[in-house]
């Protein structure tokens, strides 16, 4: 029970990082782009890092222990790699492209400006009520993709407390832009800046629910997430395929679109630097 609270909590934490994005929204100031791009590499390296080299072979590893070895356990995991993706995937593509602030195409550091392009992304109605309903719309979406992020991060947590340690800074650190992207227009729709901080964290505390959804219903139906239980190694392997795509969907295009190419690449080195040495020192 104690690994279960603490894996819970550290996708509390991860979740909470879409509110800390929201505080950022200081009017009049810009912040570093480069930095911002930086961070969302380390991120991206440190999820592909630990999805290549810890979660998938060790799903692999794992169903050599369960119920289907050989062969077609091995075609499971494959399987199931690539059904984490397709789940993320299918979210982004039911989301309309303009209330998605991932396929956004890009949004400005200084707040006043990122406030007058979304006027223009949003529906042709008057300013204040168009970004307000853009603010809404795209906490609705980050809510959603949040869900399968928080099992991600509950199930990476239960497997390890390096793992767990490493995606929840990962999900964090992506976090803040999408806590930016809802808080902006909400906070020149409304002059509040609590209510900004407010819907920002709210769309992030989906996370935790997703992992007290994973964790009730394997509960419920008596599926064992940890350890070497059948099911353990399929959803790690779902794991490691959401972790991947959000890296190359999410995070590189958008360090990409912040800052300069080699500082996004540079943060990539270091996050799966990092994190390999990390893992062979824990």
């Amino acid at each position: 029970m104690n690994e279960v609270l603490h894996a819970l909590l550290l996708t509390l934490l991860a979740g909470a990082a879409t509110g800390l994005g929201g505080l950022l929204i200081i009017p009049g100031k810009k912040l570093s782009s480069n930095f911002l791009a930086g961070a969302l590499g380390l991120s991206a390296g440190v999820m592909i890092f630990i999805s290549l080299a810890e979660l998938y072979p060790e799903a692999q590893y794992a169903i050599s222990n369960a119920v289907y070895s050989g062969i077609n356990g091995k075609a499971l995991v494959l399987v199931s790699f690539f059904a984490g993706m397709g789940l993320i995937f299918m979210i982004d593509f039911l989301i309309p492209e303009y209330e998605n602030p991932h396929e956004a195409s890009g949004l400005s550091l200084d707040s006043r400006t990122a406030a007058t392009e979304m006027i223009s992304v949003s529906e042709k109605k008057s300013g204040h009520q168009a970004l307000k309903k853009l603010g809404i719309m795209s906490a609705l979406a980050i809510a959603i993709h949040n869900f399968p992020e928080g099992m991600a991060t509950f199930v990476s947590a239960l497997s390890g407390s390096q793992m767990g340690a490493g995606i929840t800074f990962a999900v964090a650190i992506h976090n803040i832009p999408e806590g930016i992207a809802v808080a902006i227009p909400i906070y020149y729709a409304t002059k509040s800046k609590g209510k900004a901080v407010m819907y920002a964290t709210l769309s992030g505390l989906t996370e935790p629910a997703g992992a007290a959804l994973c964790y009730a219903v394997t509960a419920i139906f008596g599926v064992e997430i940890s350890g070497e239980g059948a099911a353990f190694p399929l959803i790690l392997a779902a794991v490691a395929g959401i972790m991947i795509y959000i890296s190359l969907d999410e995070l590189l295009p958008t360090a990409e679109k912040y800052g300069k190419h080699h500082v996004a690449i540079a943060g990539v080195v270091a996050g799966m630097a990092v994190m390999g040495v990390s893992l062979i020192l824990m």
